[in-house]
């Protein structure tokens, strides 16, 4: 009988060239068998078109993709992780000889794609959640394999906490979360869950009780407040689709039955199919919001990374695919904040500019360091707190 498995590369595979396409393997023999594996070329990862409605995105996975190029006989340049773009901005330029890192494309693509959608998604809950907390709940959709990924990208983002266990592991995060419907179940009595999550980690965590697994959510919110008193932070509603009605008049009624008996300091979390439309409709009286799949599963970010010129006689040649510009292009900075784009080698085109496009990889040798995960996040905020939250 066979074993079962987990289908999922191996770090080494990965870094290897193995998660690849097989056309990129086959044109490295190619190039190698035509004599024309020193060729050099710079290649532009960029991302052409967006999702319907969105205007920009997060770029995020950056640390992954110089993990999979370092060590390669290539020089690659960046804009910074976290930096919001638009559509056509270039990202990231790769200088070398397609031989050392075309094998790269599919993996490097891979990492970019997944990290940016998914940061760009955290955003745009950010915006609309304003200053409420907001919490990644949504490893249960996607493979196990790239928890931590997720739960980076949607940090990034500008979420306020992750709720994977391998968060402390790598990216030194505490997880947050409290309780599902399991221990309620298994229990047999809410107020036993309620109370035994108390006992054992009010100390680490702010014990918020989930009500709604019995019986209706304005009972259950009082049962847990009248249960546990000062000890209860907060409630929180999972309640399925099957039994919402309309979310907003549900969150009143528990909100108004806990202010009349008392309990004006218990923050009423939500959770369970939430998107942008739910949090505006919601934001206004709840505390906070668990975010799951809209975020784990967002609209893709279509980013694309094609040859856009190659050298001859030592001299860079613009050259690229129909539909795409040739030119390695970077990005700009002007003092005023606006951004211009403009060909690798011009001259800087403002007075007092600053080239956000910098090099992280020399000659296959990392030379810039990277940011925390928390100056990362901190500077996608920054750029938030400029934006509408009826930005699309």
């Amino acid at each position: 009988m066979k074993e079962p498995r987990l289908y999922m590369a191996t770090q080494d595979e990965i870094l290897n060239g193995l998660a690849t396409d097989i056309y990129f393997i086959r044109t490295k023999k190619i190039l190698e068998e035509a004599g024309l594996e020193d060729t050099r070329v710079r290649a532009e990862v960029h991302a052409y078109s967006l999702p319907k409605g969105y205007e920009w995105a997060v770029f995020a996975g950056l640390e992954e993709a110089i993990a999979l190029l370092k060590g390669r006989n290539v020089t690659v340049y960046s804009i910074p992780e976290g930096t919001i773009f638009r559509r056509k901005d270039p990202l990231m330029i790769i200088e070398g000889r397609p031989i050392d890192f075309l094998v790269m494309e599919t993996a490097l693509l891979g990492v970019l794609r997944f990290s940016t959608s998914i940061a760009t998604k955290a955003a745009r809950i950010r915006l609309a959640a304003g200053d409420k907390t907001v919490l990644f709940f949504g490893l249960r959709a996607t493979h196990p394999a790239v928890q931590p990924a997720a739960d980076r990208a949607a940090y990034i983002g500008g979420l306020d906490g992750v709720s994977g266990n391998l968060s402390r592991k790598y990216l030194n995060l505490e997880p947050k979360g409290t309780m599902p419907h399991a221990l309620i179940i298994a229990m047999g009595d809410q107020k036993a869950a309620w109370r035994w999550y108390a006992k054992i980690f009010r100390n680490e965590s702010p014990v918020i009780a989930l009500v709604d697994t019995f019986l209706d959510e304005r009972v259950e919110a009082l049962m847990a407040a009248e249960e546990l008193g000062e000890d209860l932070y907060g409630v929180r509603l999972d309640t399925p689709s099957s039994r919402r009605g309309k979310m907003r008049d549900i969150v009143e009624e528990v909100r108004w039955a806990l202010d009349i008996h008392g309990y004006r300091h218990v923050k009423i979390f939500v959770s369970g199919g939430i998107d942008e439309e739910s949090i505006t409709e919601l934001r206004d009286i709840v505390d906070g919001f668990g975010v799951g799949t809209s975020i784990a599963w967002p609209p893709n970010i279509d980013i694309s990374m094609d040859i856009v010129e190659v050298e001859k006689k030592g001299k860079w040649i613009p050259i690229s695919k129909r539909g795409k510009l040739p030119g390695a292009r970077t990005i700009y900075q002007c003092p005023d904040g606006s951004k211009v784009i403009s060909l690798l080698q011009d001259p800087m085109p403002c007075k007092g500019g600053k080239k956000m496009m910098e090099i992280y990889i020399k000659d296959g040798k990392l030379v810039k360091e990277f940011p925390t995960i928390d100056e990362i996040r901190s500077y996608v905020l920054k750029q938030l707190s400029s934006m509408s939250s009826t930005i699309s």
